[in-house]
């Protein structure tokens, strides 16, 4: 059973900047670059809302419109991880976020990170 791990979280000032990663372990059939990964986060109160998505080379991503041109999504296939880096952090960047892989139609998803934005 694949297990995610997402690690990183922390306070951070309005502006600041935050790298999660995301450790992925337990491949038996498939391996990490067998899935496509996701950032997702869930602000309180919230609903658990896209942020951003890799391919499985790592070769495409997509971001939300909330953090196109501030969040860079990456992958290192090699060591089974990937990352979310965050710039110019917003007090709206609160939150919960959560790693997610996915391979055809099963998905697995982390415990979480928590992210707080505070002055």
């Amino acid at each position: 059973q694949v297990h995610l791990v997402e690690s990183g979280g922390g306070v951070v000032q309005p502006g600041g900047s935050l790298t999660l990663s995301c450790a992925a372990s337990g491949f038996t059939d498939f391996t990490f670059s067998d899935y496509a990964m996701n950032w997702y986060r869930q602000a309180p109160g919230g609903q658990r809302e896209f942020v951003a998505a890799i391919t499985r080379a790592g070769d495409n991503t997509i971001y939300g419109d909330s953090v196109k041109g501030r969040f860079t999504i990456s992958r290192d296939n090699a060591k089974n991880e990937m990352y979310l880096q965050m710039s110019s952090l917003k007090l709206g960047g609160t939150g919960v976020y959560y790693c997610n892989g996915v391979r055809g139609s099963r998905g697995c998803w982390g415990q979480g990170a928590q992210v707080t934005v505070s002055s």
